[in-house]
């Protein structure tokens, strides 16, 4: 099908512009004013409304197995809830067991997501040193994958120790691709969690009281540190703190190699959330921990500046029943949220149209600057000629209340509940087929694919 859409208001990264734009198959073919159609053509009129790149989620977590179940959304719910929020493609995780092959858990994984309706991608997570893995990541490099994501927390079940994590950024350098990292002193985080249980402190209250911000940042520290012995790029995940803010821009003022994401729940909540009754402070808990107030402050200001790159959610929600296996310790509630439908509302209300952010930095936050980092550009993040037709007809004026009655994602709670937002993805396209029409799900639609990336 041939779809052309009039008198839109098209943002890119880079330009505001108005123009039509012309949809073959997958691609966008043609830009331009008063593009001729002819009566097969479907025409689609975006008079009022932006055209924007769909959203590209560099960090989600579906269908990730924990001590607590599966994390609620799979890959399907999740897609849905992706696409309601105007996000067509994801970035998610690979984690094998100890000693297994990375490939084989990155088919298992591929096998997985193939319930998907919007494009994935995976992020692979060495979890250990065994005979053959500097083979397999350079196999994992020849499939498509160009990021590797290690873990500094979680020392007892995915961790990595220094020695380990020297040798991924090392072989990581050599094939050309970039180390993803959570950054958390993990072994000092550990014993303040096991101290506060033991002193009988086992609320909710008591998981940011055990991973402090300056835990946070000495990892930042380290890890920057030891990317630089090796030459290696890095990308911080969720960046929470002000004090991680000052490592990331210091390193980057010094050229090095090192990008930083945030998330909407560093941006907007704080750390009151923790305070009261466990139902209402337990869907809060998710590592590393909602901070200050002045933390959202410098967060935000990190994003003008350009020190922080990219905005992911970091999406991994559970349900209530799976949080309150920690309700006699905090330790054992299901750690993560939901955010996939909200990052790009929330950022438009809350930045945009607060004016912490413009309309060209919200579209490069949330889809080119991670399909550049990422190998993705331009077949994805990019309104041009040959991109994919990956795009968002967004209506500025709709305006609603997030709600746990009103979401999409597969949980009954949702950390946004009661926020006020204005926009709304109208209409999506994926590769060309509109997904959501009128902010209604389209049906009998294909299955997402797997990208190789550059």
């Amino acid at each position: 099908m041939n779809i052309i859409i009039q008198n839109a208001t098209l943002i890119t990264s880079t330009q505001i512009l108005t123009s039509d734009i012309r949809i073959e198959g997958e691609k966008i073919v043609e830009i331009g004013l008063h593009i001729p159609f002819s009566s097969t053509d479907t025409i689609i009129d975006a008079t009022g409304k932006f055209v924007i790149p769909g959203g590209i989620d560099p960090h989600v977590h579906l269908h990730l197995s924990t001590g607590a179940g599966y994390s609620s959304d799979d890959f399907y719910s999740g897609s849905v809830a992706a696409l309601f929020g105007g996000t067509t493609s994801i970035i998610d995780f690979v984690t094998p067991d100890k000693g297994q092959s990375l490939v084989e858990a990155l088919e298992s994984r591929k096998i997985e997501a193939e319930m998907s309706l919007i494009d994935f991608s995976f992020h692979v997570s060495p979890i250990d040193w065994h005979a053959q893995i500097e083979n397999e990541l350079e196999q994992c490099k020849q499939m498509g994958i160009t990021s590797f994501k290690v873990y500094l927390a979680y020392l007892q079940s995915i961790g990595l120790d220094q020695e380990v994590f020297a040798k991924v950024l090392q072989k990581v350098a050599e094939i050309g691709g970039i180390v993803t990292i959570h950054c958390e002193m993990g072994k000092e985080i550990d014993q303040l969690r096991d101290q506060f249980v033991s002193e009988g402190k086992v609320e909710p209250k008591y998981h940011p009281l055990s991973r402090p911000d300056y835990l946070e940042a000495e990892a930042v520290q380290l890890a920057i540190e030891m990317a630089a012995k090796a030459d290696c790029p890095i990308y911080i995940v969720h960046v929470s703190s002000e004090v991680s803010l000052k490592h990331i821009q210091e390193a980057q003022t010094k050229g090095l190699k090192v990008f930083g994401e945030t998330c909407p729940q560093y941006l907007l909540l704080n750390d009151e959330t923790y305070q009261g009754e466990f139902a209402k402070t337990a869907p809060y808990v998710m590592s590393p921990p909602l901070r200050k107030t002045l933390d959202n402050e410098a967060l935000w200001q990190s994003i003008k500046s350009g020190h922080i790159q990219t905005i992911g959610t970091d999406h991994c929600p559970f349900m209530m029943r799976q949080k309150e296996l920690g309700i006699h310790d905090f330790r054992k509630i299901a750690n993560g949220a939901g955010g996939i439908e909200h990052r790009l509302e929330l950022l438009y209300t809350f930045g945009v149209l607060e004016n912490k952010i413009t309309l060209l930095e919200w579209v490069s936050l949330c889809s080119t600057t991670p399909a550049k980092i990422f190998g993705m550009y331009p077949q994805k993040g990019a309104l041009t000629i040959g991109s994919d037709a990956d795009l968002v007809i967004w209506n500025p004026n709709f305006e609603r209340t997030i709600s746990v009655v009103n979401h999409h994602q597969n949980c009954d709670s949702n950390i946004y509940e009661g926020f006020n937002i204005k926009g709304k993805a109208e209409k999506v396209f994926r590769r060309g087929e509109i997904m959501i029409e009128d902010g209604i799900l389209r049906s009998n639609l294909k299955q997402g694919v797997f990208l190789k990336r550059k």
